[in-house]
């Protein structure tokens, strides 16, 4: 039993050719697939990360970049993820899989009575960060061609969100690109329908629609998936379709879109009337992303482009002090605008130098040299705005002790335009993944 979970959790590890059909969704997925009639599956990843940014904390280093030119270093201690996996096989095809996920560390609260000030009982915040609910769904396997699942499923639209676990990516950090300008990772409740038939692999799924209230500038659609309520409204809806292949021994191909209605998505429901009946808000969304992993190299890469149409007219509606828009008052103001147009781009490149070692390679240690280049925007026809716009180089290493944990260092350096101040940092991480049944 124990040489079959280890052999499994180097088969979780590995990208490419050897991800199997279940190549888009959750690592949890392999565990119900493959666990050969062991029902119960408890699983995870977490990070730990430490970074030094040389560059200003201001929020005004964009507005005044000369102000805070020679600001001093800061840096910070984070827990980027920490996940537990639970997943249960019912028997007869039917499975259920479930994920909870604290971010940075989670978040507190707590009461205390302030004697000293206004003689009363106050509700602290104690902790930023989050817990989430990204996944709880039942399925069921008709065949290897054919799954049905239901419930609170990924979005795996381009590369992050398909592999969006600690050892999927060399840099400390997720690719920054994609985790910026969409739902990172993208989780909503719906229905999907996936499968695998020869090299090719397939997952389509019908969702809620984006609340366009919730995109801002520097993310774009990024919170569009966020609802402050006990549901997530459905006025409108969303549709999803990926398709990776695996003809090519060590190399994945994959290409994903995504179309949905993202305004009349609020609540209270009450702007489907007047001039602004017309307004669509439609998100057009389209990606190709590959993962090449043979030759002892790995090499992953992206493109995603997106739209969203009357964007201006939204943003107009969008505005400080309008009350039928249905947004927080934290989301008011002049930055809450967003462009019509967005791009992510990424490609990165590993090779381990430790397959040059005998002793290393047959102990199953690893050490991959890495570089890594992205380009994005977030408002890309903006001429105000070109903050947004941003390069980022980085270059270091991931050691792997054993398959299931990696230590990883890098140096980052993030580009911007002029008369903007480039933003180099240093981060260092150490990362686990597998399962513990």
């Amino acid at each position: 039993m124990n040489n079959f979970f280890y052999t499994l959790m180097i088969a979780a590890l590995a990208v490419g050719a050897t991800q199997g059909a279940k190549a888009q969704v959750n690592a949890a997925d392999s565990v119900m697939n493959h666990a050969g009639g062991h029902r119960l599956s408890v699983g995870g990843y977490g990070e730990a990360a430490f970074s030094r940014m040389f560059y200003s904390d201001n929020g005004n280093r964009y507005s005044k970049p000369g102000s805070y030119k020679n600001d001093p270093s800061h840096g910070q201690f984070d827990i980027p993820h920490a996940v537990i996996y639970l997943g249960y096989d019912f028997g007869k095809g039917w499975t259920m899989g479930s994920e909870i996920e604290f971010e940075h560390g989670g978040t507190g609260s707590s009461i205390e009575y302030e004697a000293d000030e206004a003689i009363e009982f106050e509700n602290e915040q104690e902790k930023g960060g989050e817990v989430e609910l990204e996944q709880f769904w039942l399925q069921k396997t008709f065949s290897r061609a054919l799954n049905l699942r239901a419930g609170h499923i990924v979005v795996p639209f381009g590369l992050t969100n398909a592999h969006h676990e600690p050892l999927h990516f060399f840099t400390v950090y997720r690719p920054e690109g994609e985790s910026t300008i969409l739902p990172c990772t993208w989780h909503q409740t719906g229905v999907s329908l996936f499968g695998r038939i020869g090299k090719w692999s397939y997952n389509a799924e019908f969702l809620a629609g984006l609340d366009i209230f919730h995109f801002y500038g520097a993310n774009w659609i990024q919170n569009g998936t966020h609802s402050p309520y006990e549901f997530e409204p459905a006025n409108k809806y969303g549709g999803f379709l990926r398709i990776d292949n695996y003809s090519i021994d060590g190399l994945r191909l994959g290409a994903s879109g995504y179309y949905g209605k993202a305004m009349h998505n609020s609540v209270p429901h009450d702007m489907e009337t007047g001039t602004n009946k017309d307004i669509k808000g439609n998100v057009y969304l389209g990606s190709f992303d590959f993962t090449f992993n043979k030759y002892n190299w790995v090499v992953r890469g992206n493109v995603d482009y997106g739209y969203v149409s009357d964007a201006g007219r939204i943003n107009a509606i969008n505005r400080p002090g309008n009350p039928s828009n249905g947004i927080t008052p934290y989301e008011t103001g002049k930055g809450s605008s967003f462009g019509s147009h967005a791009i992510a781009t990424m490609i990165e490149a590993g090779y381990d130098v430790f397959s040059q070692i005998e002793k290393l390679r047959a102990d199953n240690q690893k050490l991959y040299v890495f570089g890594h280049f992205e380009y994005y925007d977030s408002y890309i026809h903006s001429t105000t705005r070109k903050y947004y716009n941003k390069r980022i180089w980085a270059g270091g290493i991931n050691y792997y002790p054993i398959p299931q944990i990696a230590v990883k260092a890098e140096y980052n350096h993030r580009g911007l335009h002029s008369p903007y101040n480039n933003e180099p940092s240093v981060n260092i991480g150490i990362t686990y993944e597998g399962f513990f049944l």
